[in-house]
């Protein structure tokens, strides 16, 4: 995955604060919620909500792929240009943070690498567990995590493993059914967190 470190976006969305200013930013300042792998921002019906804080590593202007009823324009224009293994955001900023990595194993020229990012064959699982971990962190109490992630290449038991807490639940979708959206919920600080399982066959989903 890119190592990008937190940087303004120039484009035409919104502007935001550069890293540094972020962690020093009032979590009231910022939007309810955190959006940590946007990219195109495909599956969101308001594509600019702003109560939403759409970041990723990556910007990529506009650009036309294929033809006819096939032509598809490919985008990613984040508000934010950030990594989300290290995340400038003050802990406990955000209500909801949706977290939508790279899931596929590709070159780092490929174009589906620069739609979708890519996962990278040796530090996939650092990664992940890295990721997970910054987006619990940035997570008010009583917050939800949405989680989204496609078996292409991982199972879905192996990325959960990586996770600091045990989901509530998932559901898969898609033509094959391997993409699942899994949900996971921070408890108060007197609460009592369900802890990942360490079982190789524990699924969300049925």
């Amino acid at each position: 995955m890119s190592n990008n470190q937190t940087t303004l976006n120039t484009s035409s969305s919104p502007p935001t604060k550069r890293g540094g200013e972020l962690a020093e930013m009032p979590c009231s300042a910022l939007p309810p919620i955190l959006d940590a792998c946007c990219g195109g921002r495909q599956f969101w019906f308001d594509k600019d909500n702003p109560d939403v804080l759409f970041a990723d590593c990556r910007v990529m202007p506009p650009k036309e792929v294929g033809k006819g009823k096939h032509k598809r324009i490919r985008k990613c224009l984040p508000d934010q240009v950030h990594d989300f293994r290290k995340m400038e955001y003050p802990s406990e900023s955000f209500s909801l943070v949706v977290f939508d990595p790279p899931h596929l194993f590709l070159g780092e020229n490929a174009f589906m690498a620069q739609s979708y990012g890519r996962l990278d064959k040796f530090t996939w699982q650092d990664d992940l567990r890295k990721g997970f971990n910054e987006c619990y962190r940035v997570l008010r109490p009583n917050g939800v995590l949405i989680f989204k992630w496609n078996e292409c290449d991982v199972p879905l038991k192996d990325v959960l493993k990586l996770a600091p807490i045990a989901p509530l639940f998932g559901h898969p979708s898609g033509k094959a059914m391997k993409t699942h959206w899994v949900a996971f919920m921070k408890q108060n600080p007197t609460g009592q967190e369900r802890k990942a399982s360490s079982d190789p066959n524990r699924s969300t989903t049925n």
